[in-house]
């Protein structure tokens, strides 16, 4: 487990799936998301398998929030992950998604950020952080902000959404800035 102050992070497990498919079929949730059609049991179960085979270079997180009321004590609210680990470059994309609304606008976004780039700059020995963000997720682009991301690039009209074309920034922060 990786702790922070009010979350943790812990590996996925098979229970976890069907608090995956009603988040990632909420349309709220998807709209700073990339994925746009429905998502069923199956689909999330094979995803779910193909874990297991991934190399060390794409790693995902469940982040759970301590719940001091809860019989278990944390509660899971999202997922966290960076991805595609160019380990000669030293770099990775990072992703997140808080699916439990309820929790939205508390900060956890930003504490898990924070938490994942210090495990990756700290722990996996990472040069460079790099995210795409849609320009309409304000919330988001704030949350990377607090957390040190600097916007290095727009890719104009890049995505299709609700009827319109919106631009994907490109954020990154390297390990200097981190450290700083």
């Amino acid at each position: 487990m990786i702790y922070g102050e009010r979350i943790r992070f812990r590996a996925p497990e098979r229970s976890d799936i069907p608090l995956w498919v009603a988040w990632l079929n909420d349309p709220e949730v998807l709209q700073g998301l990339s994925l746009y059609m429905p998502i069923s049991i199956a689909s999330e179960e094979k995803w779910f398998e193909g874990l297991q085979s991934r190399s060390d270079s794409d790693q995902v997180f469940v982040i759970e929030v301590r719940m001091p009321d809860s019989p278990e004590g944390w509660k899971p609210v999202g997922n966290v992950g960076l991805h595609g680990i160019d380990w000669r470059s030293r770099a990775a994309e990072y992703g997140i998604f808080i699916g439990e609304k309820t929790l939205w606008n508390q900060g956890y976004g930003t504490e898990a950020t924070r938490l994942i780039l210090q495990y990756g700059f700290n722990t996996l020995n990472l040069n460079r952080i790099f995210l795409r963000v849609y320009e309409t997720n304000s919330r988001a682009i704030r949350a990377y902000e607090k957390a040190g991301f600097v916007q290095e690039g727009r890719m104009r009209q890049a995505e299709f959404r609700e009827g319109r074309y919106i631009d994907v920034l490109y954020m990154s922060v390297l390990r200097d800035e981190f450290t700083e």
